[in-house]
């Protein structure tokens, strides 16, 4: 039955039980990118109806993640913020909605990571509301939503990734706190910080402040710039007298060549 699957991730060590003994967490990733790649995915838009129309596709992927090793399955929920869903353009919010992109989202990460030893992590990332200046909590509402779909499925812990603001990073985070669940934040940022420049090493102790035990960086640059950033989240921290575990969710290219934005500002994005 479904209430003695989703039982077994009750027995599973927790992702701060894992990091607080030292171990090293692998995750998936890149599920965009993979899934557009094999025809799932419009580039572009890049939202995750595919979690309703092709949900094997979805859940192949995660397979093959959990076979090559990853210890969390992150639920394709990028850009699926209902507003995200709108703001795109495409007819996902009104003929398929939120919610049930949301929920196939959470039920697939959870059936393939009951097939090994792996957590289940809820992502939500920045909004069109916050980028067309809604207040606080308007924005909140939207995270809000998603995190209800969280909650109901039972996520092992919660991440805030790919925001550009840090200022928005912690209203995600303050509310994905209300779960009482692990939460985790990443900024899609490089070492000179965040759009409104606020340096990594202030962005991860605005993050922690608000409650995140995990802070670190994804999406924009490669692993080497990625690291840069976290030694200057580290620094900070440390300054700070704050303790966080870090997070990396690099790109799987190289991007020396990349300003303040990373890779996205690049003529060959997205399609290169």
């Amino acid at each position: 039955s479904t209430e003695i699957v989703n039982l077994s991730s009750f027995f599973l060590q927790g992702i701060l039980e894992r990091l607080d003994a030292g171990e090293v967490v692998i995750g998936d990733g890149g599920f965009v990118f993979a899934l557009e790649k094999r025809g799932y995915v419009k580039a572009g838009p890049w939202t995750p109806e595919a979690t309703v129309e092709h949900p094997e596709a979805v859940r192949q992927l995660h397979r093959e993640f959990l076979r090559a090793g990853s210890n969390v399955l992150q639920t394709f929920t990028f850009y699926a913020s209902e507003d995200k869903l709108e703001n795109r353009g495409n007819y996902v919010a009104e003929k398929i909605s939120c919610q049930k992109v949301n929920e196939a989202a959470c039920d697939i990460a959870r059936e393939v990571a009951n097939e090994g030893d792996a957590l289940v992590a809820g992502g939500g990332s920045q909004t069109p509301s916050y980028l067309s200046c809604k207040d606080k909590t308007e924005v909140k509402a939207v995270f809000r939503k998603q995190l209800d779909v969280f909650m109901k499925k039972n996520v092992d812990f919660l991440i805030a990734e790919y925001f550009e603001h840090v200022e928005e990073a912690v209203w995600a985070v303050e509310v994905l706190k209300e779960s009482g669940k692990p939460v985790a934040a990443t900024m899609c940022i490089g070492p000179e910080g965040d759009m409104h420049g606020v340096s990594p090493g202030q962005c991860a102790v605005q993050l922690v402040k608000a409650g995140a035990s995990i802070v670190g960086v994804n999406c924009h640059f490669d692993p080497e710039i990625s690291l840069e950033t976290l030694k200057l989240m580290k620094e900070g921290l440390q300054a700070a007298k704050l303790k966080a575990h870090l997070m990396s969710q690099p790109l799987a290219f190289h991007t020396p060549d990349c300003g303040k934005q990373g890779f996205i500002d690049l003529p060959e994005f997205p399609f290169g």
